[in-house]
């Protein structure tokens, strides 16, 4: 185990495949052999030497609840009805919620490649909810930064949101905001910085 450079910890070292316990490595295997391994990313899952990235390392530490983590996080990323446009929207948010410069680095470039202007990236940053020509999607962005500002959803953009976008999309959206608030709040604990040594808030 040694500190490496993409995505550096200075809290925690970056675990080598060789050196993890046999609970370590089926939770690794998990990561690396599931949907996010042919899913879209920006930020590759491990170095070349198979050190695991971003907030995946920190589950390592942990590794029963880290396997429950990962297997929210793949259900959020792979497994809701959520468009590639809002995921990526609420993800940002949620970052801009957190200062989180890890969560930005590895989902501004899906936003951008989904459609999202730079000008919405910017937006979500503070968090607002961006300029959107599309009702469902400002609904479900509503909801977002409701939860963000307030940690609650108030009886009118509740009702309007049902409306736009169903119980379903409002339920996958506050486990979305829960998911990624986690990963935020683990990026700055263990201060994992990106492959260009910024750090997560």
């Amino acid at each position: 185990m040694r500190a490496g450079e993409m995505g550096g910890m200075t809290r925690l070292p970056r675990f080598l495949p060789a050196d993890l316990d046999p609970a370590q490595r089926e939770l690794y295997d998990a990561i690396t052999g599931g949907p996010r391994a042919s899913g879209p990313q920006a930020v590759p899952l491990a170095d070349d030497e198979g050190r695991l990235a971003g907030p995946f390392n920190a589950m390592l530490v942990a590794p029963p609840l880290g396997q429950a983590l990962q297997g929210v996080g793949a259900a959020v990323r792979y497994g809701t009805t959520l468009s590639d446009r809002v995921r990526e929207m609420a993800v940002l948010a949620v970052a801009g919620r957190w200062d989180c410069d890890f969560e930005r680095y590895a989902h501004e470039p899906l936003a951008l490649r989904a459609g999202v202007t730079a000008e919405q990236v910017t937006a979500l940053r503070e968090p607002r909810v961006p300029d959107l020509a599309d009702d469902t999607e400002c609904a479900a962005l509503t909801v977002v930064v409701a939860l963000l500002r307030d940690g609650d959803v108030d009886d009118a953009a509740y009702a309007d949101a049902v409306a736009a976008v169903g119980t379903r999309v409002v339920f996958e959206l506050t486990t979305l905001v829960g998911y990624y608030a986690t990963l935020a709040l683990q990026l700055r604990v263990f201060r994992v910085t990106t492959p260009t040594g910024t750090g997560s808030g």
